[in-house]
């Protein structure tokens, strides 16, 4: 498996809040730019989503892939690896929220290995900009909804 990368950010909510925005896979496409389309395929016990597609453009990057959801009992993390994909041979992921008095520290590690080799260094600065984009919409998003 490729090697992870791992970028945080501070986010003035409390981790119920935040881990509601990340759990609303179908509300995705409002906020998160890359992302056209969301479809829950599955949902687990407690109605969360469990496999998810998604319709991605990114630019230079379109794919539509299937990723399968494990959600922690505690609310403060979430993984998922993918089922299914175009473009992409391998993804895991992983959101941890650490409570801090009136503000979350969420951090996002991400690991990709795309169907098309690609080299480690260019990898690693496209997770980068994936988390980093992510990582401030999804503050955006909590913050704007408070």
């Amino acid at each position: 498996m490729a090697e992870e990368s791992t970028q945080s950010i501070e986010v003035a909510a409390a981790p119920e809040r935040i881990m509601a925005v990340i759990a609303d896979l179908p509300a995705y496409p409002e906020w998160a730019k890359a992302v056209q389309e969301t479809e829950v395929l599955a949902e687990d016990e407690q109605g969360r989503a469990k496999q998810v597609r998604f319709t991605l453009d990114a630019g230079p990057v379109k794919d539509v892939y299937t990723l399968e959801y494990d959600w922690a009992s505690d609310g403060l993390s979430v993984s998922w690896h993918l089922v299914k994909g175009q473009m992409q041979k391998a993804q895991n992921g992983r959101y941890l929220l650490e409570p801090r008095g009136a503000s979350t520290k969420v951090t996002y590690t991400l690991s990709v290995e795309l169907a098309l080799p690609m080299i480690g260094l260019l990898r690693r600065k496209a997770e980068k900009m994936i988390m980093d984009t992510a990582l401030k919409e999804l503050k955006r998003r909590v913050e704007n909804l408070a």
